[in-house]
């Protein structure tokens, strides 16, 4: 990216009808940092922040030529995947990947909507693991989707910070566990894991506030301290930040 130049971010996702999830709160977010945003869409949703009654996969091909449109104007400081839907989605975006590697990758592994709908085929999980999660820069599981990851359930947050490094280990990438789901805690702990070591990031635990969107906006956050130029590791605590005053900004509103 030259100096005068607004920095890219590319969003690889669903899109959400009540545009508090998905491409519409990616774009939003990467706005709001002063990112260009660019998509590929895969899957067309009809949803609210209560529950979506219908998606629509793209086909492979269509998400595959929206990639190469955008690889032929822009080039991308940094990247993020959301919902991908199916082992044929994956693998166009595995391979996009594979031809692009200096493009760092942040892979948010949707896999289970807030209203408990599906979001990622079975065969999918094996896809994501073998064919994505190796080309990523930052991997960013909640709770429900690392013990997916690593196959049991997590108990404790001990068992949270080790489920960050398994994860780190297995898949080859460093990786965001984030604790949002844990509840019994007056912060909002997340663990971060790379090669060089792990760290506890903390911010202050809003209640009383129902969240839609907030895992899509806060791998959005750090995608764009990515293309922004800063390290993983400050891209993580900048974006921490930013999820947290968009969480309070919320309650204001809804509590006021």
């Amino acid at each position: 990216m030259h100096p005068l130049q607004t920095p890219v971010a590319l969003t690889i996702a669903g899109s959400d009808s009540g545009g508090d999830a998905g491409i519409q709160a990616d774009l939003k977010t990467f706005a709001s940092l002063k990112v260009h945003g660019t998509t590929a869409i895969t899957c067309l949703t009809a949803q609210n922040p209560g529950k979506i009654t219908r998606l629509e996969p793209c086909p492979p091909k269509m998400v595959r030529a929206q990639l190469e449109a955008i690889a032929a104007h822009f080039t991308p400081d940094a990247a993020k995947t959301g919902l991908l839907y199916s082992p044929a989605i994956i693998r166009e975006v595995a391979l996009f990947f594979r031809r692009n590697p200096r493009i760092p990758l942040v892979v948010d592994p949707v896999m289970v909507s807030t209203s408990g709908r599906r979001l990622l085929l079975p065969a999918g999980i094996k896809t994501l693991e073998h064919e994505l999660l190796p080309l990523a820069a930052i991997v960013t599981p909640n709770l429900p989707e690392a013990e997916i990851l690593i196959g049991h359930k997590i108990g404790s947050l001990a068992q949270l910070r080790a489920a960050a490094g398994e994860i780190c280990q297995r898949f080859g990438c460093a990786v965001l566990v984030k604790g949002g789901h844990w509840h019994d805690t007056r912060v909002a702990l997340d663990f971060f894991h790379d090669q060089e070591g792990e760290w506890m990031i903390s911010s202050p635990r809003v209640a009383h506030v129902k969240l839609h969107g907030a895992g899509c906006t806060y791998s959005a956050a750090i995608t764009a301290w990515l293309a922004r130029g800063k390290s993983p590791l400050r891209s993580i605590a900048l974006a921490k930040d930013y999820i947290t005053r968009r969480i309070y900004e919320t309650r204001s509103i809804t509590f006021s």
